[in-house]
C-alpha cells in the first residue's frame, strides 16, 4: 500500500472517529488483502474522508465559539484587564477578583460563584467569558481561602448579596466597566446554592446558571422530627468532613450540619422555583449523584411555568475533569442567546 494511500485511511479514520466517537476498526485495517485494487480502496478513502470531513468541520465550527480558542484582536485603549480588591460584607473584607472584557463597555457581568470548600474555582470558565465579552467577578466567602470572618451557608448568602451591591455601585461599575444593570449569576456546586437562593430573592438579576448545583443536604432533612435530628446531623458532617475543611475558617462539620437542619424549610429547594421561573436558567449536570436534585429543581421549574430553561448533562465528574471545553461552550452559548433574546 502506498504513503498515499495510507495517509487517506488515517483521515478517514480521524473524522469518523470525531463524528461517532470511536473508530469502526474492521475498516481501518492498513494491512493489504491480496488481490485488492488499490485504485478502489482509494477511490473508498478519499470520498469517505471528504464526506466526514464535510460533516465534521460544520459541526465543530457550531460547536466551538470562538472565545474557547481565540482572543479578540486588542484594543489599545481600553485593553482587557485583571483587577483585584475587597468587596465589604457585614464588617468583613472579601477577596475578590475581576476579569475586565476588552472595549469601553459597559459590560454584562457574571459572577461566578465557587463551591464548597472550592478547590475547583473555574477561573479557566471566567477567562473564556471574559474574552466573550463579559466582566466576570470571583471572590471567596467570609472565612473561606483567606477571606476574613467565619464561613457559614448563611454568611456565604450575604456575601453573594454583597458582591452583587458592590457591582451595582456607580463608582465600581465605572472602574470594572461595568454595566450594573446587567449581572448574571453563575455557581459551580455550593456556588450553584448561592446562585440559585441569591437570584430567587433577587428579581433584578437576569439570569441563573447552575453547574452541578447542589442541595448543601437541604432535600434530605425536610420535615425531621426530632428524634432524627442527632442521626442527620451526623451523618451531614460526616459528608462535610469528607468534602475537606482545611480552607475554611470559624466552623466545623457539626456547625455547617445543624445550620443546614435549622435553615431547611427556608432553604428549600423547589420552593425558590417560582421566584426564578421568568427568567433564564442555565442548568448544566454529571456524573456526580446530584442529578436527581437538579432534575426536581427543574420540574418545579415547569411546574411554575417556565419556559426559558436549559438543561444539559455531560458525562464527567464533578469537576467536570475532561470537559472542561464542553463546559465552556454551553455557558458561552447560553451567556449568547441571554444577550439576543
Amino acid at each position: 500500500m502506498s504513503r498515499t494511500d495510507h495517509h487517506y485511511i488515517e483521515l478517514f479514520r480521524k473524522a469518523h472517529t470525531s463524528i461517532l466517537g470511536s473508530p469502526v476498526h474492521s475498516l481501518y485495517n492498513l494491512r493489504p488483502y491480496k488481490q485488492q485494487s488499490a485504485m478502489r480502496l482509494r477511490h473508498f478513502v478519499i470520498a469517505s474522508a471528504i464526506l466526514c470531513a464535510s460533516l465534521y468541520l460544520p459541526l465543530y465550527a457550531q460547536q466551538s465559539p470562538a472565545a474557547i480558542t481565540t482572543d479578540p484582536a486588542p484594543d489599545k485603549t481600553y485593553p482587557a484587564a485583571m483587577e483585584t480588591f475587597q468587596i465589604p460584607s457585614h464588617g468583613a473584607m472579601l477577596n475578590a477578583l475581576a476579569y475586565i472584557a476588552q472595549g469601553a463597555g459597559p459590560h454584562p457581568v457574571v459572577i461566578l460563584l465557587h463551591g464548597f470548600p472550592g478547590n475547583e474555582k473555574n477561573l479557566d470558565l471566567a477567562q473564556a467569558i471574559r474574552r466573550d465579552g463579559w466582566d466576570v467577578v470571583y471572590f471567596d466567602y467570609r472565612g473561606s481561602w483567606g477571606s476574613p470572618g467565619d464561613f457559614s451557608f448563611a454568611h456565604s448568602i450575604e456575601d453573594t448579596q454583597s458582591a452583587i451591591a458592590y457591582l451595582r455601585d456607580p463608582a465600581h461599575a465605572k472602574k470594572l466597566r461595568s454595566d450594573p444593570a446587567y449581572i448574571v449569576l453563575i455557581g459551580h456546586s455550593m456556588g450553584g446554592f448561592m446562585a440559585r437562593y441569591v437570584g430567587a430573592q433577587d428579581p433584578a438579576i437576569k439570569a441563573v446558571g447552575l453547574i452541578s448545583a447542589a442541595d448543601m443536604g437541604v432535600d434530605k432533612v425536610q420535615s425531621l422530627k426530632p428524634a432524627q435530628e442527632k442521626e442527620a446531623t451526623a451523618r451531614l458532617a460526616a459528608h462535610f468532613a469528607a468534602e475537606g475543611m482545611a480552607p475554611l475558617a470559624g466552623c466545623t462539620p457539626e456547625s455547617l450540619a445543624k445550620e443546614v437542619i435549622a435553615n431547611a424549610a427556608i432553604w428549600n429547594i423547589p420552593s425558590l422555583a417560582p421566584k426564578l421561573a421568568t427568567r433564564p436558567v442555565l442548568v448544566i449536570t454529571s456524573d456526580d449523584g446530584l442529578a436527581p436534585s437538579n432534575d426536581a429543581f427543574v420540574t418545579a421549574l415547569h411546574k411554575a411555568g417556565a419556559t426559558d430553561i436549559t438543561t444539559i448533562h455531560l458525562t464527567t465528574d464533578h469537576s467536570y475533569s475532561d470537559q472542561r471545553i464542553a463546559l465552556e461552550k454551553e455557558v458561552l452559548e447560553a451567556l449568547e442567546y441571554l444577550q439576543h433574546r
